[in-house]
């Protein structure tokens, strides 16, 4: 009877390992955003901090496994089998539900998806205990929750997101008052108080209070009991006096020692904080089974009482989950997206958005700044000019092709948010709640980029529309973790064989997400955005339309063929595959448009007359790609409303101008990817031979519809793939024109 479990207790060691490597990929980069953006220590130290940090993390995470064994049900009310099918249901949708989410680029919390999934899977097995007693109802379904314990769990987390965006903007609104923007020229001792204040904060909240619940904390309790306020007056004392010997006899920017103390800080309770989140379950089912095995009772008698009482983790145990959280902290390939979102978000500066509008964005900026225009009529005008003041941002003179290097904020801003995170993550780490690190570091991050003015009429519909929809996200998140839980918990109870099934399912799963998320990631790789504010030349100009009219020839080509010979098969799924793809090549020349402003203000002054050749081409490549969008939609709305298909002889027509028109673009993806621009004319030339043939074709139409045509929506179908057709050749003649003209011009001028 032993067997089964101990295959069970190997699959979750197994998927502890798997969930460590999902989870981290998601979560443990949240506290790198703060130093990474604001570029005060080189990407790499920063690493080796944060490493260090949760390193320490895991040694004093041992008391939040409590946790998983008794903080969202009554432990002695299940029997030992019904502990591991709940255990084997979580850790199975963790895993699916992390990598799922993570291959979505969603962004969720390892905390909640734990919490919500032990609720699901116990309230599954609970209901299902009680089914099989007459004498139990479903009132009784509490005296199996932890009911008390999960609410406050519960209410924490989300008490969390207000908190922590509320202090983070108060925090930052304050310490920008007292900084300002012009940090380096305010006197010495107001950096020497901030690094006091910040330091005693990380000391005591870090290091005293995350003791609490280690072996280590015994033997230093009587000297912290009793005693906080004169620990904290007497640190904040020495790091002050500390700060302002480093700042005047060493030089030493005392908001970069800051930024590396937090990270470590931050990266130390997140570690202690999540770890229970990845090993806690599978720690508890061992201790579960040791009981077990002693007992000499069967496993759906034996109750798990034992549980509840308090069992010392392994320390080395803690310490191989940490090493395995570092390694994938260093290794993870998902790593700098989570991190980018967070840093795009909250940038002081302008760029691309990432996410776009929606109507609950819009009204929340409109109801802010009626509120701001309500704040701003209140408050005497000398307030209003202090205040802004300090948050007039200096002109920093850098050389245009070194803008690039500007970090998305600054040090204040990058020390705040490590500070009110760590502290706040620290407090709920001692009192033994779990709390999501993600939710914490995020909103702190929005809350003091809101504090300090970063959302600007130009990008804060955009900016709260990401936050909206990460918040959606994290609601999503929880309703999913409980219902998944709950049916795997089902699946599992009803039999054991569903374990192995399961199990593999898992593997396929990931394995499946881990291939798109590579293909993906290529794709993104292909696609150039014009972010960056490196200095660019005429030449430069050239180069980067070259790359991009070669590569929407070639994707166009692909598309329209695709278009042609799906709508011969009278293919549905291929047609809306084909949609799919001509919807990212808008998309993607939507974005070079929306970039058009970074690209005028890199050009250096004697490239500047390129800016209107630069603005024509991607009004061109934006022609063809409507084009393509309308042939391809057009297609793909006449097959799914289930009309005729096009006549053989129409279909013979647009296979030969197919044909014609693969030909045309082949030839001039290869004059822009070789640079070959002297062979632009005679592509022009071979260009009226192809309408010809187009306006044959519709002569074609004509003439059927006068003799053997009896389909209206055929007809309306191929006049306008035919008419489209034409203004697609067009706007790809007017690209090759201008681009003559242009290179002609500029040849000439050399």
């Amino acid at each position: 009877m032993g067997d089964p479990y101990i295959l069970m207790l190997v699959a979750l060691a197994v998927l502890a390992i798997v969930d460590l490597v999902v989870g981290v990929s998601n979560d443990a980069v949240n506290f790198l955003n703060s130093a990474i953006g604001s570029k005060a220590i080189s990407v790499r130290n920063i690493m080796i901090i944060a490493s260090l940090g949760v390193f320490m993390g895991a040694i004093t995470s041992s008391g939040m496994m409590e946790v998983a064994r008794k903080g969202i049900f009554n432990p002695s009310m299940f029997m030992f089998q019904d502990i591991m099918f709940i255990f084997m249901a979580v850790m199975i949708t963790d895993i699916l539900l992390l990598d799922i989410f993570n291959s979505l680029g969603m962004p969720t919390s390892t905390t909640v998806s734990i919490v919500f999934e032990l609720l699901g899977a116990a309230v599954c097995i609970s209901l299902i205990k009680i089914s099989a007693n007459d004498a139990q109802s479903f009132n009784d379904i509490w005296s199996y929750i932890n009911h008390e314990t999960a609410t406050k769990i519960i209410l924490g987390i989300l008490l969390s997101v207000i908190v922590a965006f509320s202090i983070g903007a108060i925090v930052q609104f304050v310490s920008r008052l007292i900084y300002s923007f012009n940090f380096d020229k305010r006197p010495t001792y107001i950096s020497a108080l901030f690094g006091g204040f910040a330091i005693t904060a990380i000391t005591y909240f870090i290091i005293i209070k995350g003791m609490k619940g280690t072996p280590f904390y015994k033997d230093v309790k009587f000297l912290i009991e009793g005693n906080t306020l004169a620990i904290i007056a007497g640190s904040f004392v020495v790091w002050s006096l500390i700060s302002q010997i480093l700042i005047q006899a060493f030089k030493v920017n005392i908001l970069k020692l800051i930024i590396g103390v937090g990270t470590f800080s931050l990266a130390m309770a997140f570690s202690g904080n999540d770890l229970v989140n990845f090993v806690g379950v599978p720690i508890a089912a061992w201790n579960s089974y040791e009981a077990w095995t002693v007992s000499g009772v069967a496993a759906d008698s034996f109750s798990m009482g034992i549980l509840a009482e308090k069992v010392p983790s392994n320390v080395w145990l803690l310490l191989f989950a940490g090493g395995i959280m570092v390694v994938t902290l260093w290794t993870s390939s998902k790593a700098q997206n989570v991190i980018k979102t967070g840093i795009d978000l909250s940038r002081q500066g302008e760029g691309h958005e990432k996410f776009q509008p929606n109507p609950l964005s819009r009204i929340t900026v409109r109801v802010a700044m009626v509120m701001n225009i309500g704040i701003r009529y209140i408050l005497p005008k000398p307030t209003l000019a202090y205040i802004d003041s300090k948050f007039a941002k200096p002109v920093i003179a850098l050389p245009k092709d070194k803008t690039y290097e500007l970090p998305a904020f600054d040090l204040v801003r990058a020390s705040v948010n490590l500070i009110v995170a760590g502290i706040l993550i620290s407090i709920a780490t001692s009192m033994k709640l779990p709390l999501s690190t993600t939710y914490v570091t995020f909103m702190v991050a929005m809350g003091t980029s809101l504090a300090d003015r970063a959302w600007g009429r130009e990008s804060a519909v955009y900016r709260v529309a990401g936050v909206l929809n990460v918040i959606g996200g994290w609601f999503l998140t929880a309703i999913t973790a409980f219902l998944a839980a709950a049916l795997v918990a089902y699946l599992i109870s009803w039999d054991m064989i569903m374990i192995p099934i399961l199990l593999a399912v898992v593997a396929f799963l990931i394995g499946r997400n881990t291939l798109i998320h590579r293909r993906n990631t290529k794709e993104e790789k292909k696609q150039v955005y014009i972010e960056r504010a490196e200095l660019i030349t005429i030449n430069g100009v050239i180069e980067e339309s070259a790359d991009h009219i070669s590569g929407v020839a070639n994707r166009v080509n692909k598309l329209y063929t695709n278009v042609v010979n799906d709508l011969a098969n009278h293919d549905l799924n291929k047609l809306r595959k084909t949609d799919k793809h001509v919807g990212k090549l808008n998309d993607e020349i939507d974005g070079l448009k929306d970039g058009v402003f970074y690209f005028i203000k890199s050009l250096d002054e004697t490239s500047v007359q390129a800016s209107r050749f630069y603005i024509m081409v991607l009004g061109y490549l934006q022609d063809v790609a409507q084009s393509i969008s309308y042939i391809s939609r057009a297609s793909y709305k006449h097959v799914n409303n289930n009309h005729k298909n096009l006549k053989k002889g129409q279909l013979k027509d647009l296979k030969h101008i197919d044909h014609e028109l693969s030909a045309l673009l082949l030839k001039v993806a290869d004059v822009f990817e070789k640079r070959a621009f002297d062979n632009l004319g005679d592509i022009l030339i071979e260009k009226q031979e192809l309408f010809k043939n187009v306006s044959a074709s519709i002569e074609k139409q004509v003439a059927r519809i006068r003799t053997d045509e009896t389909s209206p929506k055929n007809t309306t179908l191929y006049f306008s793939l035919l008419l489209e057709t034409k203004d697609l050749i067009s706007a790809l003649m007017n690209i090759l024109n201008t681009y003559e003209e242009f290179y002609l011009s500029t040849k000439q001028n050399n």
